[in-house]
C-alpha cells in the first residue's frame, strides 16, 4: 500500500515567499537609507508606537512591578534549566593544540561573537519564553554585547513580562521594535552605533525573510520562520492527547503547518474527529490562527510500514517532531532530520518550547536537513591557530611550494622559498 494522505495541506511553507520578499526587500531598503528615523516610523505605522526605539531603566524597572511573583517564579524556573543545558553545550567543546609533525602545531581556540541581536516576537503573544532562549544562551556562551528587542503592544512598548524576562536574562539593550524594523535596526547598528555580527531568534515570514536576506553581510541562527510539528503515531498512541499537541502548534499562527503521520487509519480518523473541536475551544485569537493553519497548512498522512513513516518524517523535516509509538527506541534511532525530537507521550512541544532546557529555536522549512537549532555553538567562533619550528620548514615548506607551483600560484611558492632560504642556507631544496 503507498502512501495515503487522508488531509493534504492546501499551501507549503513556501506560499507567499515572493510577496514576503519584496515587501521586506522594500523595507529594509527605506530603513538602511533612512535610518533611525525611517525604522521609529515603521514603528509609528505598524505596531502604534511612538515613544523611544531604546527601552529605559525606568520602564524596565517598572514592568517588573507588574509582573506577578508567580509567573518571576515560572520565569526563573525556565532560565535555570536552560542556562543548564547552555552550560553543558559549551563544556562538549574545548580549545586544543596538537602536534600534526615534528614542529607542526595546529589548534582551535574558541571566541565569543562581539554582538548579538536576538529577536523576541511580540505581537499575538508574548514569548517570554524566546527571550530566555536567546538571551540566556548568548550570556552563557560569553557574548559582551546583547542587543534585544521585542514588539511594542501599542504606545506603552513591549509587554512588561518581556522586558522582565530580557533584563533577568542579562540584556544589554532592549528595543522596543518589533519585525522587520526591529531586525534591521540591530543589523545596522541603529541606536547602539553596535551592528549585531550574529541574529537570532524566531519570528513571522517577515522576520525570517529579512533575516535571510541579510544573511552574508551578518550572520543568523537558521531560517526560522513559522513554527511547524509533526507527530509520528501509532495504533497505541492516544488520540486525544496527539490532537490536543497538534492544535498547540497550530495556534502559533495562521501559516504554522501540523503533520500527523501514522501507521494507524483509526488513530488518524480519531485525531481528525476531534481537531476542529478542540481548536474552536481556544480563546478567539488562537482559534482563528489555529483554524485556518489546521485548514490550509495541516496535513494527515497514513503509511504502510515504519519505515515508511520515518522516510516521510525525514523529508519533512520538521522543526518540532513527536514520537508516540511502541517502537520509540527504533524510531529515535532511525529519524535524521528535525530540529528538537521528543520522544514518547510524556514529553511534549510545550515543555521544550517553555522551560524544559533545550532550545526551542528551531529551523524550519526544511532546513534541518543541514543545521539543528539555536545553541551556544551558534554564539562561539572556532578558529584555528598554527605554530610551526624553523626544523618543520623543511618539510612543510617543500611539498607547500610543489602544489603551490603545480596549482599555477608562484606567489604562494615563494612565499616558501624565501623561508627555505632564510633557515637552511645553502641547501639544495629544490
Amino acid at each position: 500500500m503507498a502512501i495515503v494522505y487522508l488531509k493534504r495541506a492546501k499551501k507549503t511553507p513556501q506560499t507567499g515567499t515572493d510577496e514576503t520578499r519584496k515587501i521586506v526587500t522594500n523595507m529594509l531598503t527605506k530603513i538602511e537609507t533612512g535610518g533611525e528615523a525611517a525604522a521609529l516610523a515603521c514603528g509609528r505605522d505598524l505596531d502604534g508606537y511612538d515613544g523611544d526605539a531604546i527601552v529605559s531603566a525606568e520602564m524596565i524597572e517598572n514592568a517588573g512591578k507588574t509582573v506577578s511573583d508567580q509567573l518571576k517564579e515560572d520565569i526563573k524556573f525556565a532560565y535555570d534549566r536552560i542556562t543548564k543545558f547552555a552550560e553543558a553545550q559549551k563544556a562538549s567543546i574545548s580549545e586544543f593544540e596538537t602536534e600534526l609533525s615534528p614542529g607542526l602545531w595546529a589548534g582551535q581556540k574558541i571566541i565569543p561573537i562581539e554582538t548579538a541581536g536576538c529577536y523576541v516576537p511580540g505581537g499575538r503573544y508574548a514569548h517570554v519564553a524566546s527571550a530566555i532562549m536567546s538571551i540566556a544562551t548568548a550570556k552563557v556562551a560569553g557574548v559582551e554585547n546583547v542587543i534585544a528587542c521585542s514588539a511594542p503592544s501599542g504606545k506603552d512598548g513591549p509587554h512588561p513580562a518581556i522586558l522582565y524576562a530580557m533584563n533577568m536574562c542579562g540584556a544589554d539593550t532592549i528595543l522596543s521594535l518589533g519585525g522587520v524594523q526591529g531586525i534591521a535596526a540591530m543589523a545596522f547598528g541603529l541606536f547602539t552605533g553596535k551592528p549585531a555580527r550574529l541574529l537570532v531568534g524566531p519570528g513571522n515570514r517577515f522576520v525570517a525573510e529579512a533575516k535571510r536576506m541579510l544573511f552574508g553581510r551578518v550572520g543568523i541562527d537558521m531560517f526560522a520562520g513559522p513554527t511547524e510539528i509533526a507527530v509520528i503515531a501509532d495504533e497505541t498512541a492516544d488520540a486525544v492527547v496527539v490532537a490536543e499537541d497538534l492544535v498547540s502548534q497550530a495556534e502559533h499562527g495562521p501559516d504554522s503547518p501540523a503533520w500527523l503521520i501514522t501507521t494507524s487509519r483509526q488513530l488518524a480518523e480519531d485525531v481528525m474527529a476531534q481537531m476542529d473541536r478542540n481548536i474552536n475551544a481556544l480563546p478567539e485569537i488562537a482559534k482563528n490562527a489555529a483554524s485556518m493553519a489546521w485548514r490550509d497548512y495541516g496535513e494527515v498522512i497514513l503509511c504502510n510500514s515504519d519505515d515508511e513513516v520515518a522516510s516521510i518524517s525525514d523529508e519533512y523535516a520538521a522543526e518540532h517532531l513527536e514520537v508516540h509509538t511502541a517502537k520509540d527506541a527504533w524510531y529515535k534511532n532511525r529519524l535524521k532530520n528535525y530540529g528538537s525530537l521528543f520522544v514518547g507521550e510524556e514529553t511534549t512541544v510545550t515543555y521544550g518550547d517553555k522551560c524544559s532546557g533545550t532550545n526551542h529555536i528551531l529551523p524550519t522549512k526544511g532546513a534541518a536537513h543541514y543545521t539543528g537549532g539555536l545553541s551556544v555553538h551558534k554564539f562561539l567562533k572556532i578558529v584555528t591557530t598554527q605554530r610551526m619550528t624553523r626544523e618543520a620548514n623543511r618539510e612543510v615548506g617543500q611539498a607547500a611550494a610543489r602544489i603551490s607551483r603545480l596549482e599555477g600560484m608562484e606567489g604562494h611558492a615563494r612565499a616558501a622559498d624565501v623561508r627555505l632560504r632564510k633557515y637552511f642556507p645553502g641547501e639544495n631544496l629544490g
